[in-house]
């Protein structure tokens, strides 16, 4: 009778174990969402100013239509991602286009004292902090969950329920340059 009992108590204990992982992955699942949410803020917020932004350039910088209309295609495309994996991909290949601007408006003089665009530049700026620091935070719950969904035994539980590996939100490769170069002061 005490075998029984024992057994009992050991399969008890493996599934509220089991349970117990499995909750994990749920919560940090979800974790991971909360924090994609905190970044869809902000990117709503860009892509509000975005349009005002193209705006005020179009009126100053006539050539640089391509930039321009490739900025609105970047935003069309971001605004209508449904996943998250399909944002974060389309959310950089609007930075790369906002990137582009930033190196051209530097040959319009008459556009960087402009204030509507100095205006729109430093929010952008803003929003920009914004989305890093809660970038930061989405991808402290995406390593966290990756981690559970890889180490040993959780990955058995994760495997079992569909839980995967799911990317970073990183800055493109191709930025990484115009972000890490230090900026020209000029006086």
């Amino acid at each position: 009778m005490s075998v029984l009992i024992i057994i009992l108590v050991v399969v008890v204990l493996l599934v509220v174990w089991g349970i117990s992982i499995y909750n994990n992955l749920v919560k940090l699942r979800n974790n991971r969402e909360n924090a994609f949410a905190n970044i869809d803020v902000q990117l709503k917020q860009r892509h509000d100013l975005i349009p005002q932004l193209v705006a005020t350039v179009k009126g100053y910088a006539q050539h640089e239509k391509e930039l321009l209309e490739r900025i609105t295609q970047a935003r069309s495309a971001a605004m209508s991602a449904n996943t998250i994996n399909d944002k974060i991909q389309a959310e950089n290949a609007l930075s790369s286009a906002l990137a582009g601007l930033k190196v051209s408006v530097e040959a319009y003089p008459d556009l960087k004292a402009n204030q509507n665009f100095l205006q729109l530049q430093e929010e952008i700026s803003d929003i920009e902090n914004k989305i890093a620091a809660t970038r930061r935070y989405f991808n402290t719950a995406t390593r966290e969950l990756n981690n559970a969904v890889q180490i040993f035994p959780s990955n058995i539980f994760a495997n079992m329920f569909g839980f995967h590996k799911e990317p970073m939100f990183e800055i493109p490769q191709e930025d990484r340059a115009t972000i890490e170069k230090a900026p020209e002061i000029k006086f």
